[in-house]
């Protein structure tokens, strides 16, 4: 039998994600459109073998040079139209100014080819969608400390935090065990959590496996669900000016761009 590789006929996506993290790449690709590919590039990213949580120094580091800069160099060498930063806890530690300047610098390496970064991309969404008090729903391995900089990064932003907190999720050791992690774990953990006053949630981290549970949580909920790898896709099919609703994971997609 003859099989043909994918067609990318409407654009193609570049992904940044830390060397040892699968998540970003498998649900990019489930919820990515007809003729949109996705090539990822590998980030050296300092966690230990059996850790649970993600330590601060290693989650700003990924975020500075020269790794992340050789690779979307890199990345950018090939024909792609938007090169998306895979990661979240960088921008809950460092801040929004901090994610500006990473978006310009690597945009300077990538030569003009625009930059989405995650938390940013939520902040553009959140905006679009006219929400005003959220709930934020972080990986289970991130620490307090993480969490709260997390509702700290949106309220500075002028978007009220009602709810965050780190889902209680048994997931194993870091990096396997996150590919553990269910639908039906994330539906039942944010279904039971978020409070009636969040006019939306968010539930961060690229490497938190989240967007099947979306379109069940938003019917259950009646308000919308939006992740970090969902708001991610939106932004970079919108910067590549790719106009076509996905079904499946949320009104933000399937309203279109």
């Amino acid at each position: 039998m003859r099989h043909t590789d994918a067609t990318d006929w409407r654009g193609r996506i570049g992904l940044l994600t830390p060397h040892l993290d699968l998540v970003p790449e498998l649900e990019f690709c489930a919820m990515t459109p007809e003729g949109v590919s996705i090539h990822a590039g590998r980030v050296l990213f300092g966690v230990s073998a059996g850790a649970t949580v993600v330590g601060a120094d290693a989650a700003r580091a990924i975020a500075e040079p020269p790794y992340v800069d050789d690779a979307a160099e890199q990345l950018a060498a090939a024909p792609i139209d938007v090169v998306v930063f895979g990661f979240t806890s960088s921008s809950y530690l460092s801040g929004a100014d901090a994610d500006a300047a990473l978006k310009n610098r690597l945009e300077e390496r990538t030569k003009g080819i625009p930059v989405v970064v995650p938390c940013v991309a939520a902040v553009l969404a959140l905006r679009q969608l006219g929400i005003d008090k959220m709930a934020l729903v972080n990986p289970p391995w991130f620490p307090a400390m993480t969490d709260e900089l997390g509702a700290n990064y949106f309220q500075v932003q002028g978007i009220e935090v009602v709810y965050h907190a780190p889902a209680e999720i048994e997931f194993g050791e870091l990096p396997s065990g996150q590919i553990n992690i269910t639908r039906s774990a994330v539906y039942e953990w944010v279904r039971a959590h978020v409070p009636e006053k969040a006019e939306a949630v968010f539930i961060g981290g690229n490497g938190f496996r989240a967007v099947e549970a979306i379109e069940d949580l938003e019917k259950e909920l009646g308000r919308p669900v939006l992740t970090a790898n969902q708001v991610a896709l939106w932004q970079a099919l919108k910067l590549s000016d790719i106009q076509v609703s996905v079904s499946g994971y949320g009104q933000l997609l399937d309203e279109g761009h």
